[in-house]
């Protein structure tokens, strides 16, 4: 899956996740995919047959028990609790994608619909985020309060703060995404006009190095063909 791109590959050599949140779920690991040279753009054909055939999965994951019931999304409401969030109010972005199946996924862009999709069709959280808007390394800690998270409330820009021990994924800016998965910022948002990628993939017990490798994989076949890529698993010392 590794095609090594000398110049964004610092990303995700530079990655890094804090004791802290190992200490949290020691069966955490994370697989990071940074992709560049991508072809930009609204979603697509392919983009579109990937969330009808993920949508049509839900509905067959769901058909004869609850959200809840799926092992993955039990597994990350746990991993919430462990941090004192509230999975009923704050739910992880696999069980929300889950949620949303039944009545149509969001389509957003291209690449935003593809990494959506492959989430649901894998049950991984997975996130994506504009390496270009990124500054200095990814890495995943628990928050002191003070870092700011740039987003949306009722329709205006807002700056946040995390709750102190939030799990957040963060750059030398400030948080990306709260929540380990809940919530992504505007700063880094992918959009139509992203070409260089940084996608997150994250997983507990019972998912599988194997599992999470597959997911990856389906992922680096949906992009450009063109892209370079370079990835990297990240778990508990």
């Amino acid at each position: 899956m590794s095609d090594r791109s000398p110049s964004r590959c610092a990303a995700v050599d530079r990655a890094s996740v804090a004791p802290e949140v190992f200490a949290l779920r020691p069966d955490y690991r994370v697989l990071l995919v940074a992709a560049a040279g991508i072809a930009p753009g609204p979603g697509d054909a392919a983009s579109e047959a990937l969330l009808s055939d993920a949508e049509a999965a839900a509905r067959r994951a769901l058909a004869d028990r609850e959200v809840t019931g799926i092992p993955q999304v039990s597994a990350w409401r746990e991993a919430y609790r462990a941090f004192g969030a509230n999975p009923q109010r704050t739910r992880n972005s696999l069980e929300a994608l889950l949620r949303r199946a039944a009545s149509g996924l969001p389509r957003v862009n291209r690449l935003t619909d593809t990494y959506n999709a492959i989430s649901v069709l894998h049950r991984v959280p997975l996130g994506g985020e504009d390496l270009d808007r990124y500054r200095g390394a990814p890495r995943l800690v628990r928050a002191t309060g003070s870092e700011e998270f740039d987003t949306l409330a009722d329709g205006e820009p807002v700056l946040e703060h995390p709750e102190p021990g939030e799990v957040v994924w963060r750059d030398d800016a400030g948080v990306t995404c709260r929540r380990w998965n809940w919530r992504q910022g505007r700063r880094t948002a992918l959009s139509r006009e992203t070409t260089t990628a940084l996608f997150i993939l994250d997983a507990l017990e019972p998912m599988s190095d194997g599992a999470l490798r597959a997911a990856a994989e389906h992922l680096v076949d949906a992009l450009d063909a063109t892209a370079t890529v370079d990835s990297r698993l990240i778990a508990a010392p």
